[in-house]
């Protein structure tokens, strides 16, 4: 399979957009056959809405989404126009959130961020779900 890229131009701003790039993503993802409701869809889900609040509260809203599945996985791009790359924030009881890079942490097989100017593109890797029982991992191997 060759990858397989969906793009969703946001142009900034902040209202509703986290909502619009989790159904993007959602719509996306049953394209690509990941089983719904299964801990893999969810934690792109999760991830995506990092992100993209992130992209809100910091650079007033993503302009862009995109979403590049391969065999081994996805790849989630947010870009936003600040050029400030994410940083951790110095934990604090007394505030919300602020735990957006340790999920980030635990659920990406990796992530970072490159200069798209004026701002920046944060992006994410995460494996794809695990092939269900009793199927070859490769749909166009020799049981196909």
């Amino acid at each position: 399979m060759a990858e397989q890229t969906r793009k969703l131009v946001l142009g900034g701003g902040t209202a509703g957009v986290v909502t619009r790039c989790r159904d993007f993503t959602r719509r996306a993802l049953a394209d690509w056959h990941w089983p719904a409701g299964a801990e893999a869809e969810e934690d792109v889900l999760l991830l995506v809405s990092e992100v993209v609040t992130n992209a809100c509260l910091h650079a007033g809203g993503p302009r862009e989404l995109v979403l590049r599945h391969a065999p081994g996985g996805l790849r989630v791009e947010v870009t936003d126009d600040s050029p400030e790359p994410p940083s951790p924030r110095p934990p604090d009881r007394a505030r919300p959130g602020g735990h957006g890079l340790i999920l980030m942490e635990r659920l990406a097989r990796g992530w970072g961020c490159v200069p798209s100017p004026p701002g920046k593109t944060v992006w994410l890797e995460v494996p794809g779900p695990p092939p269900p029982p009793g199927r070859d991992a490769d749909p166009d191997g020799p049981d196909a």
